[in-house]
């Protein structure tokens, strides 16, 4: 399954439509990684509400992506992680350190307007 990504302005939007299998979320990684460097992009929002379930491979390839993101320049916000599967996180001791969570989409993109209407966006901050 393809994940769409989307290009708005100096940020990338990414929506995982449904469950990816591991062979898919290396694909993902590398796509939005490629596209950071392209791109110049200053964040990255992953959009994983439809997302019933996190194992530890899709955790530690969103950390990684957030690491990778991060020494080009970029910060990684992930949106809309369901409660159930935060709790199943927890519980496995599964973290995205590193990485912007918000609630879902609308507040993700309001972190990044937040950010871009600084001048600098997200690549001066610390």
């Amino acid at each position: 399954m393809l994940v769409p990504i989307m290009k708005q302005g100096e940020f990338l939007i990414a929506s995982i439509q449904g469950a990816l299998s591991d062979a898919e979320l290396l694909a993902l990684r590398d796509q939005l990684v490629g596209k950071v460097r392209q791109f110049r992009s200053s964040a990255v929002l992953i959009d994983v509400t439809v997302l019933d379930i996190m194992d530890s491979f899709a955790a530690r390839t969103l950390r990684s992506i957030s690491s990778m993101t991060k020494l080009l320049g970029a910060k990684t916000i992930v949106v809309g992680i369901q409660p159930d599967v935060a709790l199943s996180m927890v519980q496995l001791g599964l973290t995205l350190e590193g990485t912007i969570i918000a609630l879902d989409l609308e507040d993700g993109l309001a972190v990044l307007q937040k950010h871009g209407d600084k001048g600098h966006g997200f690549g001066a901050q610390s």
